[in-house]
């Protein structure tokens, strides 16, 4: 370990209960077993679990019994369903595992922490939320490398407890991220800038390029194919994450307009687009020019650690494997 002070070896790797063997959590139990760690998961879709079962997972579709197997174990719990799913999920857990530690993979960390708050859970939940994936879905797009030198956000806020954050901050280094601490309500509003909005100019982008008829369709290559990635992704779960993040989001996207206003308002009056396109060539550069640097020296449960690390999380710290 790079920060023996921060995580150490010595932390507890319990066994790993995942709630939704999809992509995010079938890539997971996939990427903690390999990495030797025990783990075990539920779906609802009998299918889904079948395919996990067939490819050597541990998997099954009795919430109850996975549930108490977890408790019995004292298994970390991931939430690993999409954000319409997790009130009833978190109940689940309530009822039959309340005294394991609990984290989350969804894309959303405000509503989800205060859903936890709702079912009595806080005081062992840490949230948790994996910048990876792709357009596709389902236990058989997962993949065991799908965290490998990926950011995994872990939740940093007022109250969590040590012991879990540590728990939840070596689930995420196991599986090869590098883990950057920060407060909720301050990791939404970063998502709806760099994965949220995005999801919503790409549907844009598409519907524009569509309107264009086959002509334009036919013409579209890198720069159209890279825009509209992400439009490509299962209508339910865009609709679930944006939708989940629907204040910040409406921020995000009123600057956005402002800025195109403005760039259309140039455009027409003086034919030029200069006051986006050099700005944001260096918002670009500074994005791929950005330089990481490892946390040291923070020990979770001494004086003042949480908002050290949502200190250093901010000016770009992060931990690592």
């Amino acid at each position: 370990m790079c920060q023996p002070d921060v995580v150490s070896d010595a932390v507890s790797a319990p066994p790993v209960c995942i709630l939704g063997l999809g992509l995010i959590g079938g890539s997971l139990l996939r990427a903690a077993v390999a990495s030797g760690r025990d783990g075990f998961g539920w779906n609802r879709s009998a299918p889904t679990v079948g395919a996990a079962r067939a490819d050597g997972f541990d998997a099954d579709t009795d919430l109850v019994a996975v549930l108490r197997r977890a408790q019995t174990a004292r298994a970390l719990i991931v939430v690993a369903v999409p954000m319409p799913a997790v009130d009833e999920t978190l109940a689940a857990i309530a009822e039959h595992a309340p005294d394991c530690p609990v984290t989350d993979v969804v894309s959303v960390k405000a509503e989800v922490a205060a859903a936890v708050a709702r079912h009595g859970l806080q005081d062992r939940f840490v949230g948790g939320h994996p910048m990876a994936g792709t357009n596709e879905s389902g236990w058989e797009a997962g993949d065991a490398e799908m965290f490998r030198d990926a950011v995994w956000v872990v939740s940093a806020d007022d109250g969590v407890d040590p012991q879990v954050w540590s728990q939840v901050a070596r689930l995420a280094l196991d599986c090869g991220s590098v883990v950057v601490p920060a407060e909720s309500v301050e990791h939404d509003a970063a998502a709806a800038r760099i994965s949220h909005l995005p999801h919503v100019l790409a549907e844009a982008l598409a519907l524009s390029g569509a309107a264009g008829g086959d002509l334009a369709l036919g013409l579209a290559a890198g720069s159209f194919r890279d825009g509209t990635r992400v439009a490509g992704s299962a209508p339910a779960l865009v609709r679930a994450m944006c939708e989940g993040n629907r204040d910040a989001l409406l921020t995000a996207l009123d600057e956005t307009l402002d800025v195109l206003t403005r760039a259309r308002a140039e455009l027409a009056d003086r034919g030029t687009l200069a006051g986006l396109v050099e700005p944001g060539f260096e918002a670009r550069r500074r994005y791929e020019d950005r330089e990481r640097w490892t946390i040291t020296g923070i020990e979770p449960g001494t004086e003042h650690w949480r908002e050290r690390l949502r200190d250093a999380g901010r000016r770009g710290g992060v931990l690592r494997p």
